[in-house]
């Protein structure tokens, strides 16, 4: 059975409408360097492209409504979530993506479900969206950030480690609750790094 082909361009022309103008640009970002990251490491291009135009269809949606899509649809709310629920925007774009844009392919919606935190042994499509959500052109929030993006088209997998531990040293100076999923994906990835090092 041929996989599904998604109409990106109408795809887009419905975002727009759901998203504004600083959000939109940024998605546009994370959408072309997915597209180019799946290029370097020989993942579909076509999966990418979606995964990362449809990232972030929640972000605009208030977070109360978050958590009531959420409640109503049996979607599985950590007690991080509920104190922060602007994480929540990557579990209700998958919902999203499923209900309003007909993406029922699970790699798509695992991208955009953890797109934000990670998680342990994410999938190439995963770490694509992932990754490339941190180093899009806008991006500016990180000091190693060249040589992040340098990584990015050599080794996912050490480009996981080296964002999410940025992630964690941002968050503990912050002092403010750190989502289990990125405490777990760190782990997960210190131990890939460290036994490359052995």
């Amino acid at each position: 059975m041929a996989e599904q082909v998604y109409n990106l361009e109408e795809m887009n022309k419905k975002l727009r409408k759901y998203i504004d103008s600083s959000r939109y640009y940024h998605t546009q970002g994370v959408r072309y360097t997915s597209a180019a990251l799946a290029m370097a490491h020989r993942a579909d291009i076509h999966l990418a492209e979606t995964a990362g135009l449809l990232h972030d269809c929640a972000k605009c949606i208030s977070d109360t409504k978050k958590i009531k899509i959420c409640d109503k649809n049996k979607i599985e709310i950590t007690q991080v979530e509920r104190d922060n629920p602007f994480l929540l925007h990557a579990k209700v774009g998958a919902w999203i993506a499923e209900e309003k844009y007909d993406v029922h392919d699970p790699r798509i919606l695992d991208a955009i479900r953890h797109h934000t935190t990670g998680r342990p042994g994410m999938h190439v499509l995963e770490q694509i969206v992932f990754i490339a959500d941190f180093i899009e052109p806008r991006r500016n929030k990180s000091r190693r950030l060249p040589e992040i993006r340098q990584m990015a088209f050599r080794d996912l997998d050490e480009c996981c480690y080296m964002i999410l531990k940025d992630m964690l040293l941002y968050l503990n100076s912050k002092s403010g609750e750190i989502d289990g999923n990125t405490q777990e994906a760190f782990r997960f990835y210190e131990e890939v790094h460290d036994e490359r090092r052995d």
